[in-house]
Formats: structure tokens, C-alpha cells, sequence
């Protein structure tokens, strides 16, 4: 990145106008910047950063680059598009993500709705239509493929059913959200839990927020607590095999969803 030439650059375009800041994430360079040169164009977008799609350090470029939106192509990343997805958020609340493809998965396309995507953009799109859908997304609205958008909202009306439903509250859960969550049942932490799982640190923290949104629980402790009374089991073990010692404290089962909401502050992911 030409950081000094960009700051000088958003630095004139701030004196006319709110400028938009935009990561653009593609492992293919020469696309990403032919792309980067026609947004350079527009006096109110500002290509605030470039990096590879697979790139380790994805996380700490976004948390630096502050970017408002983000356009992601995610042909590399097959089944693990939401992870990724998640992990941007993560880093950087509230941004805008915009996942350009040529994928007519159309499970791809709910898991990146799930994860909080606004936007998925065909890659033969002009690039007049993606600058209009970048200030869209910034702007609160959405768009998916009309021949997508039938099955995705089905997708989406499900999980709320399951959540109304609520018979195992485990449901909400993706399934590595369940290894993670097992494995913090068997008394494993961060590293260790990245080891077992072969994903990063960074990944256990997007799992383990998840984990604690989507159960409704401020702390690893509470989790844990409403695994074991759901039956999860750690890993390698079944409900007939005996039950791991744990904390006094997380055997009284699951906290009733109003305690939860008046515990006491949030305690962060502990790794």
C-alpha cells in the first residue's frame, strides 16, 4: 500500500466530501488493481487497502486499513466463506461486506449471509453497478441474485424458527462453533483449542464471541454451563462415560435468559 500518496489523497477528497474507505480482498493481483485504479476515479471512495483472499494476517490489515466497506472475493474459500466473513466483523464492527464471485452455490451464498454479508455481486457485474453497490451497502440496503434470494431467506426464516423453537439451544450453533464449545467443555483453552482444531487463535475468538451472542451468555463459564446441561460431551466422549469434574459454580445449569441479560459485565473470550 502507498500509504503516504492515499493520505494525501483521502486527506483532499475529506475537504469535499464524506469519502468512503474500501479494503479490497482478491488473490488475484492484477484484478484487484485495475480495480483499485477505476475506484480511484470516484471523489468519494478511497481505496484504503489490497490484500490476498488468504492472506494470515487478513484481521490485523482491516483493523488497520479501518475500512467502511469491504469487497471480498471468495472463490478460494469454499466452505469456510463465513469464517472468514466472521473474522473481518470481528475485527472491524459494523463494517460493510460486499463478496464479489462468479459461485452459484447458493449454500455459500447463505453462509455469507449468515455471517453478515450485504452483498453478493456477480463478478461479470460493470463496474459503474459494483461503485453503486458499495455506496448502497453504506447506506443500509442489500443485495443478493434474485435466483439466490428465494432459498436464502428460506435459510435464514429457518434458523429464526429454530431459535423460537429452542428445544436444544445448542441448535443456533454451527458445527465448529460445537467443536469449540466442546472442547471448552473438556477444559481446553484458546491455543490449546487451536491446536486440537488446527485453526488460529483468531479463529477461536470469532467462535468463542459467536458462541457466547448466539447462546446468550457473557462468559465462558456460563457456556460451558449450558453445554453440559444440553449434553454436549467433549470430544472422544459419549453421555454414558462419566462426567468430567468442572467448577461448582457451572453445575447449577444454565442461567435463566433474563439472569443472563442482568449478569454482570461482559467477560471477553479467554485464551
Amino acid at each position: 500500500m502507498q500509504m503516504d500518496e492515499d493520505t494525501r489523497t483521502a486527506a483532499r477528497h475529506s475537504e469535499r466530501m464524506d469519502v468512503l474507505r474500501v479494503l479490497l480482498v482478491d488473490d488475484h493481483t492484477m484484478v484487484a488493481e485495475a480495480l483499485a485504479a477505476r475506484l480511484s476515479v470516484a471523489p468519494d471512495l478511497w481505496v484504503a487497502g489490497r490484500c490476498a483472499t488468504g492472506d494470515p494476517n487478513l484481521a490485523d490489515i482491516v483493523r488497520r486499513a479501518r475500512p467502511d466497506v469491504v469487497a471480498i472475493e471468495v472463490e478460494p474459500l469454499g466452505p469456510a466463506i463465513g469464517e472468514v466473513l466472521e473474522r473481518i466483523t470481528t475485527a472491524r464492527p459494523g463494517v460493510r461486506l460486499v463478496v464479489l464471485s462468479a459461485d452459484r452455490n447458493v449454500s455459500h451464498a447463505v453462509d455469507a449471509a449468515r455471517a453478515g454479508a450485504d452483498a453478493w455481486v456477480p463478478k461479470e457485474v460493470g463496474a459503474d453497478e459494483f461503485e453503486a453497490m458499495l455506496r448502497a451497502v453504506c447506506r443500509g440496503h442489500s443485495w443478493f441474485p434474485p435466483e439466490m434470494l428465494g432459498e436464502i431467506l428460506r435459510e435464514l426464516r429457518a434458523d429464526v424458527g429454530r431459535v423460537k423453537e429452542y428445544h436444544d439451544p445448542l441448535d443456533v450453533l454451527s458445527p465448529r462453533e460445537r467443536d469449540v464449545l466442546a472442547s471448552m467443555v473438556d477444559g481446553r483453552h484458546g491455543r490449546q483449542i487451536a491446536e486440537d482444531l488446527m485453526i488460529s487463535t483468531d479463529t477461536v475468538r470469532t467462535h468463542t464471541r459467536s458462541i457466547f451472542t448466539k447462546l446468550g451468555v457473557h462468559s465462558r463459564l456460563e457456556a460451558v454451563s449450558v453445554a453440559r446441561s444440553a449434553g454436549l460431551w467433549p470430544p472422544g466422549q459419549s453421555a454414558a462415560a462419566p462426567r468430567l469434574p468442572f467448577r461448582a459454580a457451572a453445575a447449577r445449569g444454565p442461567m435463566p435468559r433474563s439472569s443472563r441479560t442482568a449478569a454482570s459485565l461482559t467477560v471477553e473470550p479467554e485464551l
